[in-house]
């Protein structure tokens, strides 16, 4: 990519100035790794630059520029032998072609799972592919478009709002109505989204879909298997989901996967706020472990989910992997942990299994697939279905039926929600980030694993590749080193000066002795 480079490109990081130890090792492999690129090609430059540098009014003016751009600081907190420092910094480069311009996150979100080393070590290891996607999508002439499907109650544009926020940097994005259309164009469309859909696709929007597959389309299925309301049962206490009529059923077992009518219960989960009494006039709130909200992690070496935290995934179901006709290859992305078990429809869902310590003896289960890509020759939904007449049709209008696709992906998640930021507001039209969890205030990687998985689907042979490289980091036993202190310090000072000391007197002795007659 960047020995066909024809025109100059700057980069600008905000990473100069002083840091902590742990930051430092970011700031000295962002310009190793620029010195790299500038060393296959003359066309790149860079330059660090320190956006605290300056009097208080150049600070603040270049601080609310930065703000216009989307581009807000962090308080970065680095540990260092138990001690922690804190410091305003920006992790951003920011990337110039002509009259664009691109801002690249250097560091990847702070994760309680996490250690703040590794965390810088995953940033490092990402360095790369970040630098390559951003100079990549810069240069790109024409926009990929992505498509949602609507008219089926997939989620809304304000559920979508974050996603479609981070997507609008490289791609295109709108809504359709298969009804509306006669056919869709893969070249026309280079991904299209079925996002949490709740009511019945016809065998008309069936057959778009799968002709559009078979063209070479590629598609994003989230899909709930169940519906289930939290809201409600915070109400009434139980909550008897119900199967969405999606009829989705036979299109995807086609494909090699079936969505099995059941709740994945992980030990491994995130947290919801019960209330457990009451405080003068106010309710006495108190987080439990809701199993029923998996913290899903990936096992996997993909590209899409490398080096990934965990990602949310609120009453998911399991994944079976069909064997198909023709050669589709499966790969599981995310699963949940050894400490699952399964509740099968009809189930009544309630509180009551919060009121015990769970025994894990019975989830016992092990893991549930809960993402899986596919990818290869697909065969036709609609093979051998199609009549005389309808082949007639399709010729009049300029289309041919495909029974088979030429080679290409899509993916399959089970739980609907897993693009959805959560609303604050309606009528302002406020959303919170992807992947927030308000409850616990953590951040898991939903919005990660969304845009790695829509840029490997439309691209899978581009710089995407880039992510699986690993940088090993061997930590520091950072409490043997204090207990050792002491006898380090007298192994690597004392001893060399005991043993120069003693050289020196056996030098003198035989020094004496040679020349003392």
């Amino acid at each position: 990519m960047l020995h066909g480079l024809k025109d100059r490109i700057y980069i600008q990081i905000l990473l100069d100035g002083s840091f902590p130890a742990g930051f430092k090792r970011l700031q000295t492999a962002t310009r190793e790794l620029l010195d790299d690129f500038r060393s296959e090609s003359a066309y790149i430059d860079y330059q660090f630059e320190d956006p605290s540098e300056g009097t208080i009014e150049e600070v603040n003016e270049r601080r609310k520029s930065l703000a216009a751009d989307g581009i807000v600081p962090i308080n970065l907190r680095v540990a260092d032998q138990g001690e922690s420092s804190q410091k305003i910094v920006y992790p951003i480069a920011i990337i110039h072609y002509g009259s664009r311009k691109l801002p690249v996150r250097l560091l990847e979100n702070e994760s309680a799972s996490l250690s703040p080393e590794l965390v810088i070590n995953n940033s490092v290891s990402l360095l790369e592919y970040k630098f390559a996607n951003g100079i990549k999508k810069i240069l790109a002439s024409a926009r990929p478009v992505i498509l949602y499907t609507d008219g089926h109650g997939e989620l809304s544009s304000l559920q979508t709002k974050d996603l479609d926020r981070s997507l609008h940097q490289y791609y295109d994005t709108d809504r359709i109505f298969l009804d509306s259309v006669v056919r869709i164009n893969p070249e026309d469309c280079a991904l299209m989204i079925v996002a949490k859909p709740r009511t019945l696709f016809s065998e008309k929007d069936k057959f778009k879909l799968d002709q559009y597959v078979m063209n070479g389309g590629r598609v994003l299925w989230l899909i709930d298997r169940l519906g289930v309301d939290l809201d409600s049962m915070g109400v009434t206490g139980r909550y008897v989901p119900v199967d969405y009529p999606l009829g989705l059923e036979d299109m995807l077992f086609k494909y090699g996967v079936r969505i099995q009518p059941d709740l994945v219960l992980d030990m491994e989960c995130t947290k919801i706020p019960l209330r457990v009494g009451e405080m003068g006039n106010a309710p006495q709130l108190q987080l439990f472990n809701w199993y029923y909200h998996v913290a899903a992690q990936s096992r996997s070496k993909h590209p899409i989910v490398k080096n990934l935290d965990r990602v949310e995934l609120d009453f998911c179901s399991s994944i079976d992997t069909i064997r198909t006709k023709t050669t589709v290859n499966k790969t599981v992305l995310l699963t949940s942990s050894r400490y699952s078990r399964l509740n099968f429809s009809p189930v009544d869902l309630n509180f009551e299994i919060l009121k015990y310590d769970p025994d894990p003896s019975k989830f016992d289960k092990g893991p549930q697939n809960l993402a899986v890509l596919l990818e290869g020759v697909f065969p036709s939904n609609f093979e051998n279905r199609v009549s005389v007449e309808m082949l007639e049709g399709l010729k009049k209008l300029g289309l041919e039926f495909k029974a088979q696709s030429t080679p290409t992906r899509m993916l399959v998640v089970s739980d609907g929600g897993v693009a959805a930021n959560h609303i604050r507001d309606v009528a302002q039209k406020q959303w919170l980030p992807l992947g927030l969890n308000r409850y616990e205030n953590v951040t898991y990687a939903n919005k990660d694993f969304m845009l790695n998985a829509i840029e490997y689907l439309i691209d899978p042979k581009g710089v995407i590749g880039a992510r699986t490289k690993e940088v090993k980091l061997r930590l520091l036993d950072t409490v043997r080193a204090k207990s050792g202190m002491n006898f380090w310090r007298v192994l690597n000072i004392g001893v060399p000066l005991l043993m120069l000391a003693i050289f020196g007197l056996i030098f003198m002795w035989l020094r004496k002795r040679r020349y003392a007659s």
